[in-house]
């Protein structure tokens, strides 16, 4: 892997017809949220080739938005990414770290957020980027990482929708 893209789903409805939290779809918001960070992605010149995506409704929504920008990605949809903590979406990626050039990640709150954190932190990031996700981490927010010859995850940018 030399690109890892960690993205926050986009902003979801706020009840599903269900009453479950795994089954909320996106919001029209979200769908062109979701669709304008892609866009920023593929303007900056990344595109995945590998995704994880946790099984729930509101990410799965957000990843069709990101291949309707970008075209098919390459995924592997998953119920354990779903509310996954920073320790197994880093071993999730650790796993499927030879699967593609650019992966994706698409999880949930407070996961993304701190592996997001550990990954600036590991990779030396300045102290302002550090505090600015420590201080939140809105929906439909990706951030970039160039992977080192070393494996570490170096800070490229954040994408926010906003």
């Amino acid at each position: 892997m030399k690109h890892l893209i960690i993205m926050r789903h986009a902003k979801a409805e706020k009840d599903a017809p269900s009453g479950e939290d795994f089954d909320r779809r996106l919001s029209g918001r979200g769908r062109e949220e979701a669709a304008s960070v892609a866009t920023a992605l593929k303007a900056y010149g990344l595109k995945p080739d590998f995704a994880l995506v946790s099984a729930a409704a509101r990410t799965r929504d957000t990843f069709a938005q990101v291949e309707g920008v970008f075209g098919t990605i390459n995924a592997l949809v998953s119920k354990d990414l779903y509310h996954a903590g920073a320790d197994a979406m880093r071993r999730a990626l650790e796993k499927h770290e030879n699967d593609g050039d650019c992966i994706l990640l698409v999880g949930h709150n407070p996961g993304v957020q701190a592996l997001v954190a550990d990954y600036l932190f590991e990779g030396a990031a300045g102290a302002d980027i550090i505090e600015k996700v420590r201080g939140g981490y809105p929906t439909a927010t990706a951030t970039v990482f160039e992977v080192d010859a070393a494996g570490r995850a170096i800070y490229d940018g954040i994408y926010l929708a906003k």
